[in-house]
């Protein structure tokens, strides 16, 4: 049974950090792409980052570079998302996902269950 698990979500002020995990089991974690998504309510998910299987592919999402960065440890089949300088814009629940890769949800074939993450202005 595949599994991705999140954690780390809460509520913070704006201009605070959080940082997300994702724990994987069940699959070949080191041969994945991971990626970070959200969606807030009445929104479509959208794409926030992602780190090919060995780290040397990592892409962003506009609205987050510079404050966000992810990483990944095959290791321990985990993967983390740094979040800083978090704005109210940034509220969502967020999901780990791992599959081929990309920016599309299409793209991956497996789902956490979604962390929520709230900014408070």
């Amino acid at each position: 049974q595949v599994q991705l698990v999140e954690s780390g979500g809460g509520l913070v002020q704006a201009g605070g950090s959080l940082r997300l995990s994702c724990r994987a089991s069940g699959l070949t974690f080191r041969w994945q792409t991971t990626g970070w998504f959200r969606q807030a309510p009445g929104k479509e998910r959208e794409f926030v980052a992602a780190i090919s299987w060995n780290g040397g592919s990592i892409n962003y999402a506009d609205s987050v570079k510079g404050r966000f960065t992810i990483s990944r440890d095959n290791a321990k089949n985990t993967a983390s998302l740094q979040m800083n300088i978090l704005k109210p814009e940034d509220t969502a629940v967020y999901y780990c996902a791992a599959g081929p890769g990309g920016p599309s949800p299409d793209k991956y074939n497996y789902w956490g269950q979604g962390t929520q993450v709230t900014v408070s202005s």
